[in-house]
């Protein structure tokens, strides 16, 4: 499986309306790209413990986590018209944003995946 891992920090000046066209994006990213094996997004979650989140350099409020079920999946979203609409509009909306990929192994092939 091939994560494609975002995370980001809006910009405190962005406005209700580009908010909600940044979801819209997001939503006909999700809905109309069909390599997108499983979407996942959400807001961090703070617990509050000492010494864990403290160790963090950066702040990004949110994550969107996309699923792949192999790299010509990943490429093929990458290509879409709606992949790049949203990056534009992400790159304009954001303060800051990590875009990763990771090939992901389960629990089973954990050496593997740290050779």
């Amino acid at each position: 499986m091939i994560a494609h891992v975002v995370l980001f920090r809006p910009k405190p000046s962005l406005s209700h309306e580009e908010r909600a066209a940044l979801i819209t994006s997001l939503q006909q990213v999700v809905d109309g790209i069909p390599s997108i094996a499983r979407a996942s997004i959400g807001r961090r979650l703070l617990l509050n413990r000492p010494g864990y989140e403290s160790l963090m350099s950066e702040d990004y409020e949110y994550a969107a986590i996309l699923e792949f079920t192999s790299e010509v999946d990943l490429r093929a979203y990458l290509d879409h018209p709606a992949h790049s609409d949203l990056g534009a509009r992400l790159f304009q909306s954001a303060a800051a944003v990590l875009a990763y990929d990771f090939d992901c192994v389960g629990a089973a092939r954990l050496s593997e995946a740290l050779e």
